[in-house]
C-alpha cells in the first residue's frame, strides 16, 4: 500500500509539473504574440507615416512641375516674335532623321483624336509588344479622352514613349493657314495652347513631360518651330510616309517601310483600326529585323 502510495504521488507531482510547464509555455507564447502584434503595429504606423510623407513630398513635386510649365507658357506668351515666311512639313528647324548611320530607325505613331480619329489599332500594338518592337506615340489630348484606359496602359509600357500631338490636332501657324482641309492655329497664344494644354495633360496623367511634338497635319511655319522649341520640345516629323494617314494598302505600308535608310524616323497611325496598316508594318518590320535593323526610341539619339 505504501509503495502504490509512493507511485501515485509520484504520478500527481510529474502531472503538475506538465501542466504547469504547459501553462508557463502557453503563457510566453500568447505574450510573445502580442509583442509581436505591437511591434508589428508600430511598423505599420511607420510605414503609413513614410507613405504619406513620400505621397506628400511627390504631390509637392507633382505640383511645382505643373507651375513651372504654366510659368513657361506663359513667358513665351509675353515673347516677340518675328514674321513667318514658310509653311510645309519641312520647315526650318524640324527634325526629320536620327543623326546616325547605324542600322536603327524609329516608328512614330501618331493617334489623332477626334470624330473619325479616335479608334485604337490592338492589331498593330500586340504586333509591337510582342516583337519587343519600340515605339514613340504621339497623342493627342482628344484620343486620350476616348481611350484612357488603353492610354494609360500604353504609358506604362517601356516599349513606348508618349509624345504631344496637340490639343485640337492644328497645323502651326501664327497666321491663319490651313492644310490638308484643317485649319491652323492663327496666333502666338493659339500656338502656345495648342502644345501646353497636351503636354500639361500627359504630364497630369503620366508624371512624365513630353519631349518631342508633332502638329496635326504636321504643317508648322518655322515661327511656331521657335514657339515651339522654346516650351521645351523639339518637333519631330519624318523622311519616310510609311502609311499615308493610314490609307495605304498593306502591301503600300510595307513598300514604303522598306526604303528606310540607317537613321529614318518613320510616320505610322495606331488610331484606324479599320486600315491596312497593321499587316503593312508586320511584313515590314519582320524584314527589316532579317535586314539586321533595330528599332529605337526617338531620345537614343540626337535628332537632325
Amino acid at each position: 500500500m505504501g509503495k502504490k502510495l509512493v507511485v501515485f504521488m509520484s504520478l500527481l507531482l510529474v502531472t503538475m509539473g506538465c501542466a504547469s510547464n504547459v501553462n508557463t509555455s502557453v503563457t510566453e507564447q500568447k505574450n510573445n504574440h502580442e509583442s509581436n502584434v505591437v511591434q508589428e503595429e508600430k511598423q505599420e504606423e511607420v510605414s503609413a507615416e513614410e507613405i504619406t510623407e513620400n505621397t506628400d513630398s511627390e504631390k509637392l513635386e507633382v505640383d511645382k512641375q505643373k507651375q513651372e510649365l504654366e510659368n513657361l507658357a506663359l513667358e513665351v506668351n509675353g515673347k516677340v516674335y518675328g514674321e513667318s515666311s514658310q509653311f510645309s512639313e519641312y520647315v526650318t528647324g524640324v527634325k526629320t532623321r536620327l543623326n546616325t548611320e547605324e542600322k536603327v530607325m524609329a516608328l512614330t505613331l501618331d493617334a489623332c483624336g477626334g470624330e473619325n480619329g479616335s479608334g485604337y489599332d490592338e492589331e498593330l500594338i500586340t504586333f509591337l509588344i510582342e516583337n519587343d518592337i519600340k515605339a514613340d506615340l504621339f497623342v493627342n489630348a482628344r484620343w486620350i479622352d476616348e481611350q484612357y484606359e488603353a492610354f494609360v496602359e500604353l504609358a506604362a509600357n517601356p516599349l513606348f514613349t508618349i509624345q504631344n500631338h496637340g490639343t485640337e490636332h492644328k497645323p502651326l501657324s501664327v497666321t491663319p493657314r490651313s492644310a490638308w482641309g484643317i485649319s491652323s492655329t492663327s496666333s502666338q497664344e493659339e500656338i502656345v495652347e495648342e502644345i501646353m494644354e497636351n503636354q500639361m495633360k500627359i504630364f497630369g496623367i503620366t508624371g512624365e513631360i513630353p519631349q518631342y511634338f508633332r502638329s496635326g497635319t504636321a504643317f508648322y511655319d518655322e515661327t511656331a518651330v521657335q514657339i515651339a522649341e522654346d516650351l521645351g520640345v523639339q518637333v519631330v516629323n519624318f523622311n519616310v510616309i510609311g502609311d499615308g494617314g493610314a490609307t495605304f494598302t498593306n502591301e503600300e505600308v510595307s513598300q514604303e517601310m522598306l526604303k528606310a535608310q540607317p537613321g529614318s524616323i518613320v510616320i505610322l497611325h495606331m488610331n484606324q483600326p479599320q486600315s491596312e496598316t497593321a499587316e503593312g508594318v508586320k511584313d515590314a518590320v519582320l524584314a527589316l529585323l532579317e535586314q539586321g535593323f533595330s528599332f529605337v526610341h526617338l531620345n537614343e539619339f540626337d535628332l537632325e
